[in-house]
């Protein structure tokens, strides 16, 4: 009987979903473009329409940019925290400090890394996915409406496609 192997090519290959974001003046041309790719062939459980009427945003998952930057920041603390322990551990071990001052050394240590991690997972949050949450709020807040195609690449790339096809070039 043969093992299953863990490592196996088939094992490490890992189902991504990719998303597609467009974002459309009113209500009117966001119908149109679900229509016109549900004409296509991409399902409806792919497409979602979000803005006044349609979907909220957390209902899809478009989390506020203070929600990603909590979560970062949080995740991050706890990250470098655990690294900030085995660091000092590993340096209390090297030095043979004594007891009262390994105590001291690990926890001020694990209370740094904390807050340094902190700091950058919230400034990761602010910098990278908030802002770029941010900018699909402040369109939703414009009145505009967001239609989003998630599924494999390849589906994505088809729905693409099949609105470039379709949209007009602005004006320049």
């Amino acid at each position: 009987m043969k093992l299953p192997r863990f490592w196996s090519r088939a094992a490490l290959k890992r189902r991504t979903s990719h998303l597609a974001v467009i974002v459309l003046a009113n209500e009117a041309t966001a119908f149109q473009a679900y229509r016109l790719l549900h004409y296509h062939g991409i399902s409806p459980e792919n497409l979602a329409i979000v803005g006044k009427g349609y979907s909220s945003p957390e209902r899809v998952g478009l989390l506020s940019p203070w929600q990603i930057a909590g979560y970062k920041a949080w995740s991050f603390a706890i990250a470098a925290a655990t690294v900030g322990i085995v660091f000092s551990g590993l340096i209390t071990w090297f030095l043979e400090l004594g007891n009262a001052k390994l105590t001291f050394f690990i926890a001020l240590t694990t209370i740094l890394c904390g807050i340094c991690g902190g700091l950058m997972g919230a400034l990761f949050g602010f910098l990278g996915e908030g802002s770029t949450a941010s900018i699909y709020r402040h369109h939703l807040n414009q009145g505009r409406y967001l239609l989003m195609i998630e599924g494999p690449e390849k589906l994505v790339r088809w729905g693409q496609e099949v609105l470039s096809h379709y949209s007009t070039p602005s004006a320049y």
